[in-house]
């Protein structure tokens, strides 16, 4: 098992760098009691304002079969008051059930994700930090044992290391030379089975995904112009989209534009999120994988759009720092694994080569 407390000390000093005063909201399920309650110890110890929510892991599908019309296009006002005066808010994943929503109408699904945008976006003009805790359903969903989804958890997260912070701080600067690479670039290119795919990066600044906002992380990312996907991609990663799984999507572009969009299993889904507002057919973000701890996919998009030698594409919303001005209700990664045969380009220079960073 995880030691709680390493990863409380891991969250405070690296992603939450705690001052005195510091009011951290703590928003997870009780299947992540222990972690939870190692925090609170941890930021109480750093003189910081703990503020702990741990909800029943069934309450969000308990949600959706008895909230009335009312409560379903609205939220409650004190959530929004209670995120915006928080000076962090920190969300723990630990689902009971990774497939809980399945079932529930995926356009009900987006309406509630429309009606709930503000509290989205205070969170994310906030601090803001999402991690994960291993559950058992996390383990089934990556097709893992419990005690082996722990270990891969372990090393995605650095805690396998002498020095986990020390560990992050080496991968900030690893980061930061591929983003000068990256930099000054204009035209990137995706290619691989069923892919070929062209984005204007040019201008747009790189982002250092380095553990501060994700843990874990390892990754590089910006916003393509908004206009200038052109082309097909086929995502060969499933993606476990509001309780259904979403696998074998094919998306084709025309001006930035979905224009077609197909999947082999959770099609209806993947049509209801386009459907979410107009920005759902735009890229609201482009992400280049680094954690080498990661080196499968579990189902979790947290993890696995940080898989080394992958990229993802984001439908949806992007984020005002890497320069887009892309507005939707909808962020949804999906990830394209290059390591059995593919290549990113850029302005015609490779990046990645089978997923491995070219020299």
């Amino acid at each position: 098992m995880i030691d709680p407390d390493a990863y409380a000390a891991l969250l405070t000093d690296w992603c939450l760098r705690s001052e005195p005063g510091q009011q951290v909201l703590i928003l997870t399920t009780t299947l992540a009691q222990l972690p939870a309650a190692a925090l609170c110890r941890v930021l109480l110890d750093r003189g910081a304002w703990p503020l702990l929510r741990l909800s029943p892991p069934e309450l969000l599908r308990d949600f959706y079969h008895h909230a009335r019309d009312r409560q379903l296009d609205s939220f409650a006002p004190l959530e929004l008051v209670e995120v915006e005066a928080a000076d962090a808010v920190l969300r723990i994943e630990a689902p009971g059930d990774t497939r809980a929503l399945a079932a529930i109408d995926p356009t009900l699904l987006a309406r509630v994700a429309r009606a709930r945008a503000p509290i989205q976006r205070a969170r994310m003009q906030g601090g803001r930090v999402v991690s994960i805790w291993p559950t058992p359903a996390l383990a089934r969903e990556a097709g893992m044992t419990e005690h082996d989804y722990e270990q891969l958890l372990s090393r995605a997260l650095f805690l396998d290391r002498p020095d986990p912070v020390a560990a992050w701080s080496d991968l900030r600067e690893r980061q930061q030379r591929l983003i000068g690479r990256l930099s000054g670039g204009h035209e990137l290119r995706i290619e691989a089975p069923g892919t070929d795919l062209r984005l204007d990066v040019g201008g747009r600044p790189w982002i250092n995904s380095d553990g501060r906002h994700n843990m874990p992380s390892g990754e590089v990312f910006t916003a393509p112009h908004e206009r200038s996907a052109t082309g097909t991609i086929r995502f060969n990663v499933a993606s476990v989209a509001r309780g259904a799984e979403v696998a074998g999507v094919e998306l084709s572009f025309a001006e930035g534009r979905v224009v077609h969009a197909t999947a082999e299993r959770g099609e209806q889904q993947l049509l209801a999120a386009l459907a979410t507002d107009d920005g759902a057919r735009y890229l609201g973000e482009l992400g280049i994988g680094t954690n080498g701890g990661i080196d499968r996919a579990t189902g979790s998009t947290l993890l696995d759009e940080k898989l080394a030698g992958s990229v993802h594409l984001a439908l949806g919303r992007s984020y005002p720092q890497s320069g887009g001005t892309n507005v939707s209700a909808l962020h949804w990664d999906l990830v394209c694994d290059l390591r059995a045969g593919g290549a990113l380009k850029l302005d015609g220079e490779a990046i990645l080569n089978d997923g491995v960073l070219a020299p």
